[in-house]
């Protein structure tokens, strides 16, 4: 019988994923593409097989769905890796990516943390014990209203042939929000709702492995996390969601919906 994950070991797990990527930082990289926009590198690749070989050593019996290497989603011990989220930033030489890795049982996240390694930044949270930045106790920003609040979303991939692309909304925020920022990673754009960063996320169409942390880190931090039809399951498809301070959640949803 394997132990219990903690919420030490994935936090440490991160960290060390984390080393992987600032290592291979602005380095050459080996590039491929998974579609038209949708790149990885050899560092993606190198920090996920770290990270599913640790896991397999610790509970060879649990499942893990991990961007690069597919596998199994379901089950009652199930985890959720993204090695690099925000491959595309990393190629480029910008410095906002992540490190994310989640734990779930019987489908309900218990464990989650982000690591951005370029700050030195550790988000993390578990199920009913609130949301931590390096050991300081997270919350969203109190009140508000959406016309004085910053916003976050992304784009999809497919952008180039989906009709859902998602502009018609960010046009629309821009004009009643404070502002709308695109940074390029889903896992650290609800980190920052879970700060008070940012009042507000969305975005359309996602991976479980692009949620599940940060997800349960905001919720944790007291944001109000779904999916944009504000019925089903997170973390199943189209894997949509809206995390926001709840004084906004509302108005958000009801503008996305129109």
């Amino acid at each position: 019988m394997s132990i219990s994950p903690t919420l030490a070991l994935v936090e440490r797990l991160a960290e060390e994923a984390g080393a992987i990527l600032l290592a291979g930082y602005e380095q050459e990289h080996q590039l491929s593409y998974k579609g038209d926009i949708d790149l990885v590198t050899e560092i993606d690749r190198r920090s996920e097989e770290f990270l599913v070989g640790e896991l397999r050593r610790h509970f060879p019996d649990h499942r893990i769905l991990a961007e690069e290497g597919g596998g199994s989603d379901g089950g009652m011990c199930q985890w959720y890796i993204d090695p690099l989220d925000g491959t595309v930033n990393y190629a480029h030489g910008v410095p906002f990516f992540c490190v994310s890795i989640a734990y779930a049982t019987e489908g309900r996240l218990t464990l989650a943390a982000v690591y951005d390694p370029m700050r030195r930044e550790l988000f993390s949270a578990e199920g009913g014990q609130g949301a931590h930045l390096n050991g300081r106790r997270l919350g969203v920003r109190p009140g508000g209203e959406l016309n004085r609040s910053l916003l976050v979303t992304g784009f999809p991939y497919d952008i180039r042939s989906t009709a859902a692309t998602n502009l018609d909304h960010f046009a629309r925020f821009a004009t009643l929000s404070q502002g709308v920022r695109r940074l390029g990673s889903a896992a650290l754009d609800l980190c920052y709702v879970a700060a008070g960063r940012f009042d507000g996320y969305w975005e359309l169409s996602l991976k479980p492995w692009d949620l599940a942390a940060g997800a349960l880190i905001a919720s944790e931090a007291g944001a109000m996390v779904t999916p944009i039809s504000g019925a089903g399951e997170l973390l199943a498809p189209p894997y949509s969601v809206l995390a926001a301070s709840p004084a906004i959640h509302a108005a958000m949803a009801a503008t996305l919906r129109r």
